[in-house]
């Protein structure tokens, strides 16, 4: 904190604990060790405003950093879950990747200051997916040559929360396809060019995100 924000003795802070837990203090006092903190106010728990999308992305089979990648920048995004999505053409993700990918959510979740940290749920297969997509208002899978994502949240309404699909390299199965689209999920496309898992589940996080944001009164944001 001091090192890195450059903060100094009688500085204002926030100090969070990624469940919305939110306190306002200040800085005591500095030494090698750590710092003391004065707390100004009582503790508050703030409830997250918009729309929580949670994200259910194949990116198991991804090399060379690119999940890490992904799941810290749905961190920052202000995604409330992300779950990795086991399909025939991306069938696992290693335990030791799962517990890496929580340290990535933490540092990230510090780094953005977002008071909610994202949950990271255990794997799911697309059979268990569908009941989930089945029971969501506002679910949008990411399918080449759909229509436009834009045209799709203009005749959508604000839900407490919407999921967001992602196929592996290799997209979807035709059958895996059709089986998440008859649950309920509405196929949206990204634009003209193929896009890699990363790209695409950012795509669509970002702008989901940005939707929901804008229908918020100015003075909830």
């Amino acid at each position: 904190m001091t090192k890195v924000l450059r903060l100094s003795t009688q500085d204002r802070v926030e100090l969070f604990n990624g469940k919305g837990g939110l306190i306002k203090g200040c800085i005591q006092n500095i030494d090698r060790i750590g710092l003391d903190f004065l707390a100004l106010e009582d503790p508050k728990i703030v409830h997250p405003q918009t729309t929580q999308w949670h994200v259910f992305a194949a990116f198991g089979s991804l090399k060379g950093g690119r999940a890490d990648w992904l799941v810290e920048k749905c961190t920052e995004l202000g995604a409330g879950s992300i779950t990795p999505l086991l399909t025939e053409r991306s069938p696992s993700i290693s335990d030791n990747r799962v517990d890496r990918l929580q340290r990535v959510i933490l540092a990230a979740a510090k780094q953005c200051q977002r008071l909610h940290e994202m949950d990271l749920h255990p794997p799911v297969k697309v059979g268990g997916l569908l009941p989930i997509v089945a029971q969501s208002q506002l679910s949008f899978v990411a399918v080449a040559e759909a229509i436009p994502l834009i045209s799709a949240l203009s005749s959508s309404r604000e839900e407490p929360s919407g999921s967001i699909i992602i196929g592996p390299e290799g997209d979807f199965t035709q059958k895996e396809l059709d089986s998440i689209i008859e649950a309920g999920a509405k196929a949206v496309g990204l634009g003209p060019h193929r896009l890699r898992v990363e790209t695409a589940t950012v795509a669509l996080l970002a702008t989901v995100m940005l939707w929901s944001d804008s229908l918020q009164p100015l003075n909830a944001l």
